[in-house]
């Protein structure tokens, strides 16, 4: 494993996509250990993506974490998908892990109203987030990114590169398959909270990582905000740290 700074934010490298996952598993593990010794509750913000498996499959395993502490939140959704869309993030961490710990609740993105009005009253403590091939943080796409949103949750509609990464991800059969707007957290609602987990694998997302380390903070590149969060860790396996290499000698 490697580490570096990129400005506040500490980047992790791994050989492998398990390592990875499994070594930001342990560290979140250890933060909510923490968190639970000095609240009696803890608000978290699952991401829903397949960036994320390993992750979440190797969080659930952790020893010693009082999920019937935790109320779990989810972070973005596609609207016009039926219920029962495998697709539905919603869905996605239902089976992935909503289902698999004993949570105290689990809260569906679903409306922005009752959502921001939730939120206001459980401010996040840890974020699970990934970053997009476009660099988005959540459905915050560079179109419709605010750095100092006034929102805590929106309804955005989904730049092309978005939604062809969700074909790229085996998703969807084809891009008109892929809804055109989706409900989300807005960046200022990710980035208070104090500790983010960023997993970010695989060779696709190569030059969006290159983009959040090293181009202008600026909401062409959503990601980039991740540098001036010094609770935020960036995870990459060997395929999406290939053109960070002067940056870590790796």
């Amino acid at each position: 494993m490697k580490e570096f700074k990129a400005g506040q934010l500490t980047v992790k490298v791994f050989a492998t996509r398990k390592q990875m996952g499994t070594q930001a598993a342990t560290d979140a593990a250890a933060t909510l250990r923490y968190l639970l010794t000095h609240q009696e509750t803890v608000n978290v913000i699952f991401a829903a993506a397949p960036s994320q498996q390993e992750l979440l499959e190797a969080l659930q395993k952790e020893p010693g974490v009082a999920w019937d502490r935790i109320n779990a939140f989810h972070m973005d959704e596609y609207i016009g998908l039926p219920s029962d869309a495998p697709q539905r993030f919603g869905n996605f961490l239902k089976a992935a892990i909503f289902d698999k710990v004993d949570f105290r609740t689990v809260n569906y993105i679903n409306d922005t109203e009752r959502y921001t009005a939730l939120l206001k009253t459980h401010t996040p403590d840890l974020v699970f987030m990934g970053i997009g091939e476009n660099g988005h943080i959540a459905f915050n796409d560079p179109p419709v990114a605010d750095f100092n949103d006034r929102e805590v949750v929106k309804t955005v509609e989904l730049d092309q590169e978005c939604r062809q990464q969700q074909v790229n991800d085996g998703c969807f059969a084809t891009l008109p398959d892929v809804p055109t707007h989706a409900i989300t957290l807005t960046i200022p609602t990710l980035m208070k909270a104090p500790y983010i987990y960023c997993v970010v694998p695989g060779p696709r997302k190569a030059t969006a990582v290159y983009n959040t380390l090293q181009q202008p903070i600026e909401t062409r590149f959503p990601s980039t905000i991740l540098r001036t969060h010094s609770g935020a860790v960036l995870y990459l396996d060997a395929d999406s740290s290939v053109k960070t290499g002067e940056l870590c000698n790796c």
